[in-house]
């Protein structure tokens, strides 16, 4: 599973062919410290390509303030911009947004860089004030948001690179995982579908009375119990530990074990209990002297719920009247090839479980809602959604529509009736609510959306469990900046069309 060398460790001809053989041989080679390596150097890319983006933007603030006026070039202004490159990577180093824990994965890296380009802002006006120093307002106000934007785009253009290399099998850190099989079972999945945060699961340690290395399930090597964790990590020199909650690890083994692992390289991930419940909700307080985790309730209503219905019906006016001639074109396209109307309604479950009529571009034939009953015992879909791979209802048309989600558009009036939102869960039916457990009645807390967590995230290509997993945690931690990055993801998940069908 890691591309390392070819060194075994045992003997695989005395162990049953019970999954070991995919990992046998190949655990041990490079060393942790090898396969780190490369951090060091795409720390050291990020600081010259930071510095870069500096450069570029002092020249074109430089060139747009003074260009026409050069007359106006003040010294102060001319050793900014010669200065920037340097202030400016200065100020990420201030801000720490070089640290390897906040780079490659998670929206912090991006937070820390904005942070550091506002708090240079101030420093600049605060000095330039303060120390009567003429800087020219707008060389500033053009140099320092264009260096924010480069330096943002140049990172997300790194970590795209990291995801490509990551996906042919490079830059990857083995990880150990510990705690029961079920809960093992489940992370080692969402592992293997995250791929581009770099894990490679090499084995699990699990509670006593397991054959240690002969036992395996899901193709999972087992390589030792729960107190033999450290001395797992050593024998195949493991990258990372994750640990999920486990009553036999309470907190006093915890503590052993991170003294334990205090000798070895090995970086220790604890997952919470409430692992969908993450970012600004948790926060860490003193309670009795303790550390707790404190979570915060679910921000459903308020100010943000009024700034999330205005941006929605906002943005859903200009999307419709900006997108009026693509809309015109599909419907033109959808009348002429096939028989019946252009648009197909549907009754959906809407917030508070109450029922709206949804609108899309119709891209089936006439009644093919009525043939579902037939079509029922040859589905691909998880069980509660109905779905084909090749559904012999879908017209010509309609298999580009749904395959670039152009079907989807006409749920912009939606939007602006207020029934739906630009992002949210899928809008269901009511035959797929009536077979919903506990967990996914959350979901009618918020609107459905035009598109969501389900859309960017594989679509009809998941499991039941993953899309109530997906969700639930959408509703426990919606924020406008979680829509955004949404909405962003959207545009790449439809091009790609995984799981549109």
């Amino acid at each position: 599973m890691l591309d390392v060398c070819d060194e075994t460790v045992r003997s695989v001809a005395d162990v049953p062919d019970t999954g070991w053989s995919r990992f046998a041989g190949r655990l041990r080679g490079e060393g942790t410290t090898a396969r780190r390596a490369w951090r060091g150097a795409y720390v050291r890319r990020t600081v010259v390509a930071d510095a870069a983006s500096a450069g570029i933007a002092g020249v074109v603030g430089y060139s747009l303030r003074f260009g026409s006026a050069p007359s106006e070039v003040t010294s102060a202004s001319v050793w900014f911009a010669v200065l920037l490159p340097v202030v400016w990577v200065l100020a990420m180093l201030v801000g720490r947004a070089y640290e390897e824990r906040f780079l490659w994965v998670g929206p912090e890296e991006f937070r820390r860089v904005f942070d550091a380009a506002v708090l240079l802002l101030a420093a600049v006006a605060t000095v330039s004030w303060g120390f009567d120093i003429d800087v020219a307002r707008g060389f500033v106000v053009v140099a320092l948001p264009l260096a924010t934007v480069l330096t943002l785009a140049v990172r997300v253009a790194q970590r795209q690179w990291l995801r490509r290399q990551r996906s042919r099998g490079r830059y990857q850190q083995t990880t150990l995982l510990v705690g029961h099989r079920s809960a093992v079972g489940a992370l080692d999945e969402q592992i293997d579908r995250e791929a581009h945060h770099g894990l490679k699961v090499i084995g699990c340690c699990l509670p006593t009375g397991h054959d240690t290395i002969t036992d395996a399930f899901n193709g999972l090597p087992v390589l030792g119990g729960l107190d033999e964790v450290a001395a797992v990590v050593k024998e195949y020199e493991v990258d990372t530990v994750a640990v999920l909650p486990c009553p036999e690890l309470d907190g006093p083994a915890l503590r052993r074990l991170g003294w334990e692992l205090e000798d070895t390289p090995a970086e220790l991930l604890l997952a919470p209990a409430v692992t969908e419940i993450v970012g600004p909700r948790v926060r860490i307080r003193p309670v009795s002297g303790l550390p707790l985790l404190h979570m915060e309730r679910p921000e459903l209503k308020g100010v943000r719920r009024l700034a999330k219905e205005v941006f929605d019906r906002t943005s859903a006016a200009v999307g419709l009247l900006l997108l009026s001639p693509l809309l015109l074109g599909v419907a033109l396209a959808v009348k002429v090839t096939s028989r019946g109307p252009v648009f197909f309604r549907q009754e959906r479950v809407g917030r508070d479980g109450e029922p709206f009529r949804m609108l899309k571009f119709r891209s089936m034939v006439t009644g093919a809602d009525r043939m579902v009953d037939a079509l029922a015992g040859d589905t691909d879909g998880n069980g509660v959604l109905f779905k084909k791979r090749v559904d012999p209802r879908v017209t010509r048309v309609g298999r580009v529509l749904r395959r670039y989600s152009l079907d989807e558009l006409p749920q912009l009036v939606n939007v602006l009736k207020g029934d739906m939102s630009l992002v949210g869960p899928r809008p269901p039916l009511q035959r797929e609510v009536e077979k919903y457990g506990y967990d996914m009645h959350r979901r009618f807390l918020v609107k459905p959306g035009l598109t969501g967590l389900w859309q960017v995230s594989g679509r009809s290509d998941l499991s039941w469990d993953d899309s109530v997993r997906i969700d639930v945690r959408y509703v426990e931690n919606w924020s406008l900046a979680f829509d955004a990055m949404i909405l962003w993801k959207t545009a790449g998940a439809v091009l790609r069309g995984s799981g549109a069908y």
